[in-house]
């Protein structure tokens, strides 16, 4: 079991690293195949730490999300966001049970979160096809609610969290058309595999604190290193 434990981490970041390489060099076959393999090790990681189901839960919703935006056309993309809207519900639940409160900081970083959902939409509907500016605009605000909770569970979740917003930013400017970097899916994918590892890092840090504090018996520390 320890070994495992040791060697699932690492097999997240060697197929990651295989992933990111494979959208460098056009090679679609092999970025296909390695996604969908990245958030099961990641939740499997978790588990084999002793860590939360619903942490778990919430990687997989994004494995399934993973897999439909790989298809063409807008239905897999929408069923694709929902299966993210789900891993992110569970994250807010996490947070609501394992997070703390930080007080007058809580609401300047509710106003800034605020702020920037409010000008990513303005800067995204012209550019959105009709039948999506609804489902993003909602997904959106989803998301930046769930970056701001992951703001009460410690640094390396709120990084996690933040890294999240920068990665479906840059996915949500390329369906309104804006100009793209090159390797345009290299940096959404290179952001987005590092905000789940910290935010499953940083939650079971949270979890494991909780637990400490409650007397009850702990998760291992260590779920998947940064």
């Amino acid at each position: 079991m320890r070994a495992a434990a040791r060697a699932v981490p690492a097999a997240f970041g060697t197929v990651a690293a295989a992933h990111l390489g494979a959208l460098l060099a056009h090679a679609t076959t092999l970025a296909h195949l390695t996604k969908p393999a990245l958030m099961p090790l990641l939740a499997a990681a978790v588990l084999l730490h002793g860590g939360s189901r619903l942490l778990a839960a919430a990687l997989l919703c994004g494995c399934a999300g993973d897999i439909l935006l790989q298809a063409d056309g807008r239905t897999p993309f929408l069923v694709g966001m929902a299966a993210f809207a789900a891993g992110h519900l569970c994250y807010l639940a996490l947070f609501a049970r394992h997070g703390t409160s930080s007080g007058s900081r809580t609401y300047r970083l509710a106003v800034a979160y605020a702020a920037a959902w409010l000008a990513t939409v303005a800067l995204l509907w012209p550019g959105l096809e009709a039948g999506m500016r609804l489902p993003v605009v909602l997904y959106s605000l989803l998301l930046t609610a769930m970056a701001l909770a992951a703001t009460r569970a410690g640094v390396w979740a709120a990084a996690g969290g933040l890294l999240f917003l920068v990665s479906d930013s840059l996915l949500a400017g390329g369906l309104a058309g804006w100009p793209q970097a090159p390797a345009a899916q290299f940096w959404v994918m290179l952001t987005y595999a590092a905000a789940q590892a910290l935010l499953a890092y940083g939650v079971h840090r949270c979890v494991a604190a909780a637990g400490a504090g409650s007397g009850r018996p702990a998760p291992a520390r260590a779920a998947v290193s940064p």
